[in-house]
């Protein structure tokens, strides 16, 4: 009986501090963290440079195919 009191103060600050929690919660949903915004910059990048190396790749082929039809011997 005397723990009553103190849950019911305990279930009222609960209650009361509950939209404060949910709202600072949305608001962490909403934003991005600094942490989270260098790690997509960092993948974006990554892609990026993994895309450009393909490119490079390819027309490094293209160019060596062009050679050799042309009758060169060292396209290399």
């Amino acid at each position: 009986m005397l723990m009553l009191p103190g849950c019911i103060a305990k279930t009222a600050l609960d209650v009361a501090t509950m939209p404060v929690r949910a709202g600072a919660q949305a608001a962490d949903w909403a934003t991005t963290s600094q942490d989270e915004a260098d790690r997509n910059y960092g993948r974006r990048m990554r892609e990026q440079e993994a895309r450009e190396s393909r490119e490079r790749k390819k027309a490094e082929e293209q160019r060596r195919r062009e050679c050799r039809r042309a009758g060169y011997k060292d396209c290399g």
